[in-house]
């Protein structure tokens, strides 16, 4: 297993247990995504891995509806891109990017673990799970999406970055950055 592969278990690990913990009558709520619910947040961690399997020529293949179960849907969704972590030919597969020429898994690592990341927190503010994220993972994402300039912002990407209130810690400076609004 690589690196990036451990990283995407750990954070879809993390995805699992937050989806798993949703209650049914929570799934509507709405999440801190202008204009999605809780349901969509997972939809649109699904969509992600698709379109990422995608710029190698692959998909995700026949995955169970996320309105009727947003775990099953969430749970294939992950094995088909973990497999695909997981096999160093499948891995190392090349595409020219919005960065260049990359691999599957350089563009796993860089785009959908800080969005299994930031997702999470999205699907716990929404129905009062645990927010808690990882501190390692969040200074990781916040190095990275330093980075990212323009092309991290619009929409359906992530909207005008907050000032965080003062003494905020590194999570809601993060939260803050990818236009989040951490705190009450």
């Amino acid at each position: 297993m690589s690196e990036i592969s451990q990283r995407y278990a750990r954070l879809a690990e993390n995805m699992t247990t937050k989806v798993a913990s949703v209650p049914d009558d929570r799934w509507a709520d709405p999440s801190p995504c202008e204009k999605w619910a809780a349901r969509d947040v997972v939809r649109h961690v699904i969509e992600a891995h698709g379109t990422f399997l995608g710029l190698v020529g692959r998909e995700l293949g026949a995955t169970p509806s996320v309105d009727e179960d947003p775990l099953a849907a969430w749970n294939a969704a992950r094995a088909v891109v973990q497999a695909d972590l997981d096999d160093p030919e499948r891995a190392s597969a090349e595409f020219d990017g919005f960065f260049g020429r990359t691999t599957f898994a350089e563009a796993i690592d860089m785009f959908i673990c800080g969005d299994l990341l930031i997702h999470s927190w999205d699907l716990a503010r929404a129905t009062g799970l645990d927010e808690r994220l990882d501190p390692d993972e969040v200074a990781r994402v916040a190095a990275r999406t330093a980075t990212f300039g323009d092309a991290l912002r619009g929409p359906g990407i992530f909207g005008p970055a907050l000032d965080p209130p003062p003494g905020a810690d590194d999570q809601t400076k993060l939260l803050a950055f990818l236009g989040r609004r951490a705190w009450h």
